[in-house]
């Protein structure tokens, strides 16, 4: 019962700041998996995307669609990339030792915090 309350939690964290800031899903996820639930870094990809498959936009896009604040053409060309992108990357993903495979999220996550922070 805590690790499914656990996991709803986690689920809600991820979807309210990918509600509010437009990312949260994978950035909490993972690292949530990781640590508490001590998930490699395969499993803990797996899981996310699963997890992020459907629920992640229908609710918050609607309310951004309501407010006018979404273009729909480029939505479906981002979507048709994001569909091939996916696949190459988890192809790509599914060879590489754990490790590596942590650290480069890690880096990932790294490069766009001083991004955000210091070139914004």
């Amino acid at each position: 019962m805590i690790e499914i309350l656990g996991l709803i939690l986690i689920g809600l964290a991820g979807g309210t700041l990918s509600g509010l800031l437009g990312v949260g899903g994978a950035t909490i996820l993972i690292p949530c998996l990781l640590i508490m639930y001590k998930m490699t870094q395969h499993m803990a990809q797996g899981t996310s995307i699963a997890a992020l498959l459907l629920p992640v936009g229908i609710l918050a896009a609607l309310k951004y669609y309501q407010a006018g604040n979404i273009n729909i053409k480029f939505s479906l060309y981002l979507a048709l990339g994001f569909l091939v992108g996916g696949l190459i990357g988890a192809t790509l993903a599914q060879p590489m030792p754990d490790l590596l495979l942590k650290r480069m999220f890690g880096i990932y996550l790294l490069i766009i915090a001083i991004q955000i922070i210091f070139f914004s």
